[in-house]
């Protein structure tokens, strides 16, 4: 029997109903989701279990903080910096402040059961580093 090693899949910021809803379809991804509430958890958990991708919320439901400002201090942490990261939020002006930011073009909450939500994901999870 061979043993497959699913991608971790950091998840920044998101509620309990949004991480089960994540984690779901990460899974159909054949990836596994590590929940992180702070921002300023993202680099520990890193160095524990590397991530194929990391999942901003635009407002952190812990302490509210900004998805944005997240992403633009993954985006400069050496070890992170080529890890793709996608902004959680179904706000155009958002996705496109986390593109210019750094990160992969995301998606909201409302477009988990979209085929091209999935499609984003598989082709993070895939792509050269």
């Amino acid at each position: 029997m061979t043993i497959v090693s699913r991608q971790t899949v950091l998840s920044v910021g998101q509620c309990s109903a949004d991480t089960a809803a994540l984690s779901r379809l990460l899974d159909s991804c054949g990836a596994v989701l590590v929940r992180v509430d702070l921002h300023s958890e993202v680099a520990s958990a890193a160095a524990r279990q590397p991530p194929a991708l990391i999942l901003v919320n635009r407002v952190n439901d812990s302490d509210g903080s900004s998805g944005i400002d997240c992403i633009r201090e993954i985006k400069k942490d050496s070890l992170l910096t080529n890890v793709p990261v996608m902004l959680v939020s179904n706000y155009a002006d958002a996705q496109s402040q986390a593109v210019s930011a750094g990160a992969l073009p995301g998606f909201g909450k409302s477009a988990l059961s979209d085929p091209q939500t999935k499609h984003k994901i598989q082709q993070a999870l895939t792509s050269p580093r």
